[in-house]
């Protein structure tokens, strides 16, 4: 018999918890608390998780890759996260997913919401001692810390006693990712517990929000696309059309397998033998696009957290907003390759600005679906950014791109 996988439990469970809320109504109330524990089974190592998974991110770039080539790179990853985070908020503004069905009406909201202007909250992401920002769980400061360190490794890669401690950090994460597997083993079983509380409260009107949900990150993911192809191909003046037709093969992996990881050989043969790109800059934006760049997540990210907040009826201003758009790029800094990483990666988002974590169950059952518009973006994106550094810094080989 063929094993089900991640995705197909999900969905599963999320149309039993669905069914179960709509035939057993308030009795399910009383299965809610295996999905408390699922929450707090996610949140308990968090900020290991993140913390490490930056520090071995930017620990692992060498120095001579943070000139003008690494430099630019970066830059660019920066820019279209935070573009794909923007655009999230701009349709997810204008769709307005979790409108219409309340969760939970305002006053009974009782988690602590970011608040300030956006420079107070810009100073208050840098901690002044990363252990009570660690122990508090202030997820920003944590990582503005994390990446920080990583940089002081990378400078000090040659030194014997600093790799160990990299080694080390690299071992840690190995441990916490194999934790994070053991805890998304129990994620059908809370999801199916969170979504049948709520079902039972609401009823079945709780699906709108979700298909919804689904169009936002669908049409997020196009304007996104759209935007950068189109600005890349008038800068290097080339067919758009014909740039999506030589990384049709990265195009169909990436949509069939919702995986960026298992795209990136196939990302890299496109760029190299269809699109011209020089072999040193496509083996150096590619696989560090893989964990630093991650627009089709920080799309997630800023949907689902304005979503929730519809969905809960709780205002956000637009500084709030502003940023949730610097959370969902910060969020995406360390890309979690592992079952369910998405739904992590939010729930690190929803801690970070006190948004109500079962939003998250809500979110689950549709994800593998989201998946396949957030990994499109995140590989044509990455392409894209490939592209462009290829063209600026001359390694750009327009008889191959002409010829394939």
């Amino acid at each position: 018999m063929k094993k089900l996988t991640f995705s197909n439990t999900m969905i599963i469970a999320t149309i039993l918890g669905f069914l179960a809320g709509i035939i057993f109504k308030d009795f399910m109330t009383n299965f809610k608390f295996l999905g408390d524990i699922f929450l707090r089974l996610m949140q308990m190592s968090v900020v290991l998780l993140i913390m490490g998974a930056i520090i071995e991110s930017v620990g692992a770039l060498k120095p001579k890759d943070l000139g003008t080539l690494g430099l630019k790179t970066i830059v660019m990853f920066l820019i279209t996260t935070v573009v794909a985070a923007s655009v999230g908020i701009l349709v997810v503004n204008l769709i307005q997913p979790g409108e219409g069905v309340i969760g939970v009406l305002p006053q009974e909201y009782t988690g602590n919401l970011f608040e300030g202007n956006v420079v107070d909250l810009m100073v208050d992401f840098v901690p002044r001692n990363i252990m009570a920002s660690m122990s508090s769980g202030n997820i920003i400061q944590v990582i503005v810390f994390a990446i920080f360190f990583g940089l002081a490794i990378s400078f000090l890669q040659e030194n014997e006693d600093v790799w160990k401690i990299y080694q080390f950090i690299q071992s840690l994460n190995v441990v916490i990712m194999q934790l994070i597997k053991i805890v998304m083993k129990f994620a059908p079983i809370g999801v199916f517990a969170l979504l049948a509380n709520i079902t039972g409260t609401i009823g079945f009107a709780v699906v709108v929000p979700l298909f919804k949900f689904l169009l936002s990150m669908f049409l997020g993911s196009f304007l996104v696309i759209v935007l950068f192809l189109g600005l890349i191909s008038i800068y290097a003046k080339i067919n758009p059309f014909s740039f999506l037709k030589k990384i049709k093969n990265s195009i169909i992996v990436s949509a069939t397998t919702t995986s960026s990881a298992i795209s990136l050989p196939i990302q890299m043969e496109d760029c190299e033998e269809r699109l011209g790109i020089s072999r040193r800059v496509s083996r150096l934006v590619n696989p560090l696009a893989m964990t630093l760049n991650s627009d089709g997540l920080a799309l997630t990210i800023s949907i689902a957290c304005i979503m929730i907040a519809q969905f809960y009826g709780i205002q956000l201003s637009l500084s709030q907003q502003i940023v949730i758009v610097a959370v969902s790029t910060l969020t995406t800094m360390g890309n979690l390759l592992v079952p369910g990483g998405a739904l992590v990666a939010i729930a690190i988002a929803f801690q970070m600005v006190g948004l109500p974590l079962e939003g998250v169950a809500l979110l689950a059952g549709v994800d593998w679906f989201a998946g396949i518009a957030r990994t499109l973006l995140n590989v044509i994106d990455d392409i894209l950014v490939a592209f462009y550094v290829a063209v600026s810094e001359k390694e750009f080989n327009r008889e191959i791109f002409d010829r394939s």
